[in-house]
């Protein structure tokens, strides 16, 4: 039977290549501007300023579009309950600095996207704002996680992302949403990669647990949700649109990453890792079936 690592011993294990991964993710990225994707010169006073308020006809944007990047802007906007979430376990070190980093990626994302939709009126100004402080009183917590749960569920929420704004890009709703939309994918993807591979380097300390962070993180996951004012929420709407589809999850979240890790095959694991494998595998049975018929 494997010991079992504190969260303590695991921080301090995996120091050494998050250290590395940073590095490498810094040298990789791409340091856009969130400036340049924006039309400033579209822009135009609102009434408080002698200007003109905003009108629905004045949206060039069709409805899907934009209610997809609303729920990009809103999310993008809770960020403090997301640095204070993620931050309170990657706490030490250079853990700490990779949340530093991942924060003003995210925090990127927002700013260009809220530039954009006023700068081009795309959408209600004062319906946003409503929508925003409503949204980040609420905040966003989650339970008490295991420091290897967290890696494992950030992995799948940055690749869940990803998958949102490449089909909000292939809308094809102009070139300026298509840009911004491939551009945060292209850092979510980053994102997934460097917690991925995190989780690839705990095998080799606690190969038993990071089986069960990922099964168990695989059966409770959701992505991040926006209560809208009908009364509906975002995930509703979005899997209406195909813009991100629960059905779709095991296909496009799931599948790659468990490939990745070599989960179903892997021959380093005890019984605890056994059975997490084999409860994976009876909880995924009804989504291969659905996608092989």
């Amino acid at each position: 039977m494997q010991n079992h690592l504190t969260d303590r011993e695991l921080l301090e294990a995996l120091s050494g290549e998050v250290e590395l991964e940073l590095h490498r993710h810094i040298e990789l990225a791409d340091g856009w501007q969130p400036h340049e994707y924006v039309p400033f010169d579209d822009g135009r006073n609102f009434g408080f300023l002698g200007g003109i308020d905003w009108e629905p006809e004045q949206s060039e944007l069709g409805e899907i579009a934009k209610l997809a990047l609303t729920v990009s802007v809103l999310i993008a906007d809770n960020l403090p309950s997301y640095h204070r979430e993620i931050g309170k376990y990657l706490r030490i070190g250079p853990w700490w600095r990779w949340v530093g980093r991942w924060t003003a990626e995210e925090n990127r994302h927002e700013i260009m996207l809220r530039n954009y939709l006023m700068v081009t009126r795309a959408v209600d100004p004062i319906e946003l704002e409503r929508l925003r402080m409503a949204h980040m009183t609420n905040g966003f917590r989650r339970p008490a996680l295991h420091l290897l749960d967290v890696l494992a569920n950030c992995a799948f929420e940055e690749t869940a992302s990803a998958v949102r704004h490449r089909n909000i890009a292939a809308l094809g709703e102009n070139a300026m949403v298509t840009a911004m939309a491939e551009r945060i994918a292209i850092d979510d993807e980053m994102q997934a990669s460097f917690f991925a591979h995190l989780v690839d380097a705990a095998f080799a300390h606690a190969p038993d647990q990071t089986m069960r962070a990922i099964a168990d993180r695989v059966a409770d996951f959701t992505v991040p949700t926006v209560a809208l004012p009908d009364g509906r929420t975002s995930d509703e709407l979005l899997a209406e649109a195909g813009i991100y589809e629960p059905a779709k999850q095991d296909e496009l979240i799931f599948a790659p990453l468990l490939r990745r890790w070599n989960f179903f095959e892997r021959t380093d694991i005890g019984a605890e890792g056994e059975a997490a494998r084999a409860e994976l595998a009876h909880l995924r049975a009804p989504a291969l079936s659905g996608a092989s018929e």
